[in-house]
């Protein structure tokens, strides 16, 4: 297998792009289903623990949502042998970091530490994992989920623009759709959440064969096979979990929504349904949206930032997910400026592109920094364990990185204008206005033809 080549100072006229990349790992199972993956980077004495639950907001029913995200905090607050608040402090004493995310469709949990304390981490994951509920009770829920409200309170329904993605994705798919409800849940769902719920919901997902370890750093496999069997391999296999199947539905027409808000700046957000995570039209999809709106030389803030002087930002990405994608196009405008305005400078520079495809040069220039930033991003030992952990996830495969950025590298500029002719010219969108409170008059506004 190829080196990945991450000492970039050392590398002498070789840009970034130009480099071959892989991530040399081994790979093993434990007989109660866990998943390890080990990259062996011995540049430093340090080592990431990066666990993914394959569990998220997306494995959820109607009326029972935010779990997922409960259970992040929740992981947090001690185990069986480990007393709520030492999970922090014996991390901490060791010189580590570590946090959680949870997405749609996954729940993360990391460690970056010495790599002389890798027990320690090892000991604390599996803790979790095995003896979580002999240490819950209602106090203990009732506290995260004090906790997980207010977290909403503070990034939904009081933030600045926070009502956005709420909004959006309850417009782009159907009621009951996993994808409809945001990851923090709703309020009467998290009021309504019982011990017995929780309980329940971590027996179904919090199992060793619903896991994978992903291990990078200053070790090697052969070190790390024992400590992992000696930590883990006690805890009990659960029922086989089923991922969510549905098939991408196409959003049936198009929605102008508006919602007023305290803010200064309207802004406009577009959003058309796309693909898959990995799918073969998703690195297309990438580059259009970096292409439309990443940085200075970007179509978007060139005309509506630099020349036109009527935005203060733009932002376009492709969210890609497990099971369907939306690409977003975003700008946000200067004070009293009308939206409407906004929304044909998108639709505009999309026909461009559909019309005339993206010369050689300029797709050179989007994929470059792409790639650029992807090997960079090898540089930490805590980025290469998540990585595997991604691949091993939508791909089913931990070596894809080398198949990943090939991706990107055989894009020709017709690549970029079909997409943009498939998923995005005079296709059903759903566009979100957020204005001002009592300028209602700034937001775009539906169309006989929508």
């Amino acid at each position: 297998m190829k080196r990945l080549l991450l000492m970039l100072g050392l590398l002498g006229a070789a840009p970034a792009a130009a480099q071959d990349v892989s991530i040399p790992h081994t790979t093993f199972q434990l007989p109660n289903g866990l998943r390890v993956i080990v990259n062996e980077d011995r540049s430093t004495p340090i080592v990431a623990v990066n666990v993914w639950y394959h569990v998220g907001a997306g494995y959820e029913k109607p009326g029972r949502t935010g779990f997922a995200h409960l259970f992040e905090h929740i992981l947090f607050e001690g185990s069986k042998n480990v007393p709520e608040g030492d999970f922090d402090n014996l991390l901490e004493a060791a010189g580590a970091v570590n946090n959680g995310s949870t997405t749609s469709d996954r729940t993360n949990y990391f460690e970056i530490l010495p790599s002389n304390a890798l027990e320690l981490a090892l000991w604390l994951e599996a803790d979790r994992m095995g003896a979580l509920l002999e240490a819950m009770n209602e106090q203990k829920l009732n506290g995260q989920r004090a906790i997980v409200k207010n977290e909403r309170r503070e990034r939904i329904e009081n933030a600045p623009y926070g009502r956005l993605f709420e909004t959006a994705f309850a417009a782009l798919y159907p009621a009951g759709h996993p994808y409809s409800w945001p990851v923090v849940g709703s309020m009467d769902d998290l009021s309504a959440a019982t011990l017995e719920d929780v309980e329940t919901f971590f027996r179904t997902y919090y199992v060793p064969n619903n896991a994978v370890l992903a291990i990078s750093g200053d070790v090697s496999a052969a070190e790390v096979r024992p400590l992992v069997e000696r930590y883990f391999g006690w805890i009990p296999r659960g029922e086989d979990v089923v991922r969510p199947d549905l098939p991408i539905q196409p959003i049936p027409q198009t929605r102008h929504i508006t919602l007023e808000d305290r803010v200064t700046l309207p802004q406009l957000t577009m959003i058309w349904r796309s693909d898959k995570s990995y799918s073969p039209d998703d690195a297309a999809l990438q580059v259009l949206a970096s292409l439309l709106a990443d940085g200075k030389n970007s179509r978007l803030y060139k005309r509506l930032v630099y020349e036109e002087e009527v935005a203060q930002n733009v932002n376009a990405f492709n969210y890609s997910q497990l099971l369907s994608g939306d690409f977003f196009a975003q700008v946000t405008a200067r004070p009293d400026t009308d939206l409407s305005a906004m929304e044909r400078a998108v639709n505009e520079e999309i026909a461009k592109i559909v019309q005339t495809p993206p010369s050689a040069d300029e797709l050179r220039r989007v994929v470059t920094g792409i790639e650029t930033g992807f090997v960079r991003g090898l540089e930490t030992v805590a980025n290469k364990a998540d990585q595997l952990n991604s691949y091993l996830y939508y791909t089913g495969d931990a070596g894809f990185v080398e198949r990943d950025l090939a991706r990107f590298r055989s894009l020709t500029p017709a690549d970029i204008q079909r997409v943009a002719r498939e998923y995005l010219a005079g296709k059903n969108r759903v566009v979100v206005s957020i204005v001002p409170q009592g300028k209602t008059n700034l937001a775009v506004a539906a169309k006989e033809n929508d």
